[in-house]
């Protein structure tokens, strides 16, 4: 009898299984949140049951198992919806912080986007309701391990549905806002930037309402206080990050040969420096590139190079003396657009740093692969 694999290490953690297509991964943070998750579930489990000793921590380990099993169903559900509308989802992760469902590309829709948003909340609130009916039926008596069992299983994923509707980034309810935002305007930047600024008053009133308790009186304790700062400050990170994504995602989508290149004009391999000036300035630029005797772009002329040679000395120094060599397939379709034109430029730079974008044949512009990268994190 052959004995199953054991658990594949990657670079986030350890591939235990796969689910529409994609593997199921558990982070290294995941074990974490699993100890301090059972340590803090004990009070509970013994008020719950009446329990001690080992026999506690067993239920409060049950506890935190039924938490991250309604949290990967969760996650299931984003994947199996993304998949059913034409997103393939890339990997499932637990994580500290519950988990994550990673998709091969963005939404290609806002009715897409909302759809695999919120079936997540959906699914918890179901579970939620499916304990908290069980328990109402009393098929187990109270104080038993199952109907504690049935009451965490109704509490913590009905809070867990609620909470990921909240409507701001990078919660669930987020990304339903982000897509009612973009349906309206049309424009999904818009979409992202208002459920993220959202995210951010999110993130505040969680903290703020932390604090805001004890200081009335509401209960509460130092614990407490010190897990809503850390939750606000995940969900101010996810919601910051999804708001430089979404501008650095338009900067993408704007990118075109002339607006990160430069306009360029082209002289032959055996012309002078000075004609290759004269010809440059008669076009308004200030690059100029060199073909070959088959009319391949060979080479880009040096600024700094052809700026150091004499004004008298223009007219018999071979412009070939001033070039920085192009290999060949160092050339881009200079009539891409966004992520298609970025798509070519990474496979233009692995041979040049500086490509030269042609359209019809014809040599349009010069690129530098610094440049591009400066454009899209402006």
């Amino acid at each position: 009898m052959s004995t199953p694999a054991p658990p594949r290490r990657t670079t986030q953690g350890w591939v235990i299984g796969h689910v529409a297509g994609a593997p199921v991964i558990l982070a290294p943070s995941w074990l974490l949140a699993v100890a301090v998750l059972t340590a803090l579930s004990v009070p509970a489990a013994r008020a719950l049951t009446g329990l001690d000793g080992s026999a506690v921590w067993v239920v409060a380990l049950a506890f935190v198992v039924l938490l991250f099993a309604s949290v990967f169903l969760h996650e299931v559900a984003h994947g199996l919806v993304a998949r059913a509308r034409g997103q393939q989802p890339h990997e499932f992760v637990l994580t500290l912080w519950g988990g994550h469902t990673a998709f091969g590309g963005a939404a290609p829709t806002p009715a897409t986007n909302a759809l695999v948003a919120i079936v997540g909340p959906v699914v918890n609130l179901a579970l939620g309701a499916l304990f908290g009916g069980l328990l109402a039926l009393d098929v187990a008596p109270r104080g038993t391990v199952v109907w504690a069992l049935l009451w965490s299983g109704a509490v913590t994923n009905g809070f867990v549905g609620l909470f990921n509707l909240l409507p701001g980034l990078p919660l669930d309810g987020g990304r339903v806002l982000e897509a009612a935002v973009w349906s309206a305007t049309k424009s999904r930047y818009t979409g992202t930037v208002a459920a993220g600024w959202v995210g951010r008053v999110v993130a505040a009133g969680v903290v703020v309402w932390a604090l805001w308790i004890p200081v009335t009186g509401g209960g509460g304790d130092v614990l407490d206080v010190m897990w809503a700062v850390l939750i606000g400050a995940f969900l101010w990170a996810g919601a910051s990050g999804a708001i430089r994504g979404a501008r650095a995602q338009r900067n993408v989508d704007g990118v075109t040969v002339e607006s990160v290149g430069h306009r360029a004009v082209t002289v032959g391999h055996g012309d002078s420096l000075a004609h290759a000036g004269s010809v440059a300035a008669a076009a308004g630029v200030a690059d100029v590139v060199v073909l070959a005797p088959d009319g391949r772009p060979a080479a880009y002329v040096d600024r700094a190079a052809a700026a150091s040679v004499p004004p008298e000395a223009a007219g018999t120094t071979p412009v070939t003396a001033v070039c920085v060599p192009l290999p060949v397939g160092a050339t881009v379709d200079g009539t891409l657009v966004g992520q298609e034109l970025l798509r070519d430029l990474a496979r233009a730079t692995r041979l040049s740093p500086v490509v030269v974008a042609l359209v019809d044949g014809r040599v349009t512009g010069l690129l530098h692969a610094n440049e591009v990268v400066a454009a899209i994190r402006a």
